[in-house]
């Protein structure tokens, strides 16, 4: 049965405040636990309907559907809810391909390139500090437990790029990235969705690149930042194959 403390505390996760403040945050849904299950990220309580659940011993809250739905964000609540540790983050390979984030806005986006960076076999995923946070349920949830395989830092972005040797900027205008010899390792920057990559941290950007529009119009005014980063790891994927 789910206490009064337990809704209180679940109900606060949905703002990074409290994240911050317990260090937790709350999976939902039957394949998003699962992932988290399946890693080294720290079961604090799972809540569901299915007793199935009950081999959590000393985690586990047996709960109704309606209780289920006071504590989802979800439209229609999928079985189970549970809360998880905040890990430390790894130290960053700079060795390899890194996708950084200019201050990116929606957690939809963010949870969707954390997702294509496990796809892509991105290991590190570099935010910058006013970027929307990881662990926001939204992210969670569009993530669909990608978050256990790539490794998520945020981190002052103009500090690391100033030291990076490879630095690589995505912008409407620059170098096809169909026309370039793409690097197998180096930062590559995305931008925010409104505004793009900002000036200070365009500064810092050795390359650019673009996404060449097609057609005989060519009026599309942008890509969404999330469609843009499968183009663009794709690109780079397909050509390391190559070489």
């Amino acid at each position: 049965m789910l206490t009064k403390n337990q809704l209180k505390l679940i109900l606060s996760l949905s703002k990074k405040k409290y994240r911050t403040q317990e260090q937790l945050f709350v999976a939902e849904g039957v394949k998003v636990v699962r992932e988290f299950l399946d890693s080294d990220y720290v079961l604090l309580e799972i809540f569901s309907t299915d007793l199935k659940y009950a081999e959590f011993t000393d985690a586990f809250i047996h709960i109704s559907d309606n209780e289920l739905s006071k504590i989802s964000t979800l439209t229609t609540p999928n079985n189970v809810l549970a809360t998880f540790r905040i890990p430390e983050s790894n130290p960053i390979d700079f060795n390899n391909l890194i996708l950084a984030l200019d201050d990116l806005n929606n957690p939809g986006n963010l949870g969707t390139i954390i997702r294509l960076c496990d796809w892509f076999g991105i290991k590190d995923l570099v935010c910058s500090l006013s970027t929307v946070d990881c662990y926001n349920p939204k992210v969670v949830q569009a993530a669909m437990g990608s978050h256990t395989r790539v490794n998520i830092t945020y981190i002052d972005l103009e500090s690391v790029l100033s030291k990076a040797q490879n630095t690589i900027g995505t912008f409407m205008q620059g170098h096809s990235i169909y026309e370039v010899n793409l690097p197998n390792s180096g930062i590559l920057v995305l931008g925010n969705e409104a505004n793009g990559i900002s000036k200070k941290v365009a500064s810092l950007l050795k390359t650019k690149l673009t996404i060449p529009r097609f057609g005989p119009l060519k009026k599309t005014e942008s890509l969404n930042v999330a469609n843009a980063a499968s183009i663009i790891l794709s690109e780079f994927r397909r050509q390391s194959i190559e070489k």
